[in-house]
């Protein structure tokens, strides 16, 4: 087996690849990646731990068919590191030798037979453009639980009704939710996945050099079983799903408030940082919105304390309020909005956060946020 690449394209394969490599494998032929030189001149690297496979595919100008195992993350340290040079690497008995320029690299391979399959592509069931994807998986990841314990916190639920799709996800403090359009393949089409929120997140920010993304799931009724896939530009991935038991999140959402507030969010996201740097890991930082103002407040007694006052466009009753300033400021950065908006119910009810931007009049922001308030003592 033998093939010769540009460098800039396979350290970018290579890295997109080990990048779903375990650090821990459980045998030590999983932290191998597969690399295979079709009979019609294509390079597929591949890796895969049997949770997620990754794979991506290649034009070559010139390559001799076969196959080989070599450390993935070892590949990629070298093909990152080598001169703007065309790459030759070239399988010589049970050694890899990468040449490129005047570097020359040797590698010991792993036997090929003892690597898994990967798992074929799920059935297509429709596309999205990339970026918008990337974009909502970003401000609904970032409420995924982190506990592993815990694993149906862990993952994103995904709902698809016809050409809406819905992205929710919850840590049991704060939840956040986003819809968005995509092109099904069959216009009724729906289904429940329930996927694990780093691997996701990872996969949608990966993928969007290509225009669109193609989603794949293994089940198209609504249990969410199986296995989901995306593949967009040369490169796919699979991910096994979680169980799809959720909180049923749409009940915790209010749909009346009794006040909203809206603030620059640039502004108000610099308020919270400088008032956070007195607050300890698990202290509130307080907001007291009353008039044209609000107030910024963190440390109380004998701690260092901070205050700090902004405009803010507020209707309603006076209220004070405390959040977590680590999940509000998350929440602000999710948002994608010059002009941030908080609609409270009472100070001991969650708040929703949204982004400014108008909507029709009855209709719902496509994304919103919503953070438990930390009970004040009285």
């Amino acid at each position: 087996m033998m093939f010769r690449v540009d460098r800039d394209v396979l350290a970018e394969a290579v890295a997109w690849t080990a990048r779903s490599l375990p650090a821990r494998p459980s045998v030590p032929v999983l932290a191998g990646m597969r690399l295979e030189v079709t009979d019609d001149q294509q390079l597929k690297l591949s890796g895969f731990d049997y949770e997620v496979s990754a794979e991506v595919t290649l034009e070559l100008q010139t390559g001799e068919a076969g196959v080989v195992l070599v450390s993935g993350r070892l590949l990629a340290e070298i093909t990152r590191a080598l001169p703007a040079q065309p790459v030759d690497f070239v399988v010589e008995g049970a050694k890899a030798v990468v040449t490129c320029g005047t570097a020359r690299f040797t590698l010991l391979t792993m036997p090929v037979e003892d690597y898994p399959s990967l798992p074929a592509m799920p059935p297509a069931a429709g596309r999205v453009g990339s970026d918008i994807f990337a974009s909502a998986v970003a401000q609904v990841a970032t409420a995924a639980g982190k506990d592993d314990t815990l694993p149906m916190l862990t993952g994103v639920r995904m709902e698809i009704d016809g050409d809406t799709v819905t992205l929710a996800a919850t840590d049991r403090y704060r939840l956040a939710v986003r819809e968005l359009k995509w092109q099904p393949d069959q216009p009724d089409f729906q289904a429940i996945a329930m996927i694990p929120g780093r691997t996701l997140a990872d996969t949608a920010k990966s993928l969007v050099t290509g225009a669109e993304v193609e989603i794949a799931l293994s089940s198209v009724g609504g249990t969410g079983e199986g296995m989901i896939g995306f593949s967009s530009s040369g490169r796919r991935t699979t991910t096994r799903l979680l169980d799809p038991e959720f909180p049923k999140y749409r009940s915790l959402l209010p749909t009346e408030f009794s006040a909203r507030a809206e603030l620059v969010t640039s502004s108000f996201v610099e308020a919270v940082k400088r008032v956070a740097l007195v607050a300890e890991r698990n202290t509130p930082v307080r907001l007291a919105f009353r008039g044209d103002e609000v107030v910024l407040e963190a440390g109380s007694g004998d701690e260092a304390q901070a205050v700090e006052v902004l405009p803010v466009d507020f209707d309603g009753g006076e209220i004070n309020i405390a959040f977590n300033h680590q999940f509000l400021l998350e929440g602000l950065g999710a948002i994608d909005s010059d002009v941030a908006r908080l609609q409270f119910t009472t100070s001991t009810k969650p708040a929703i956060l949204t982004g400014g931007k108008p909507v029709e009049d009855g209709g719902i922001p496509d994304y919103r946020y919503l953070i438990m308030p930390i009970r004040l003592s009285s």
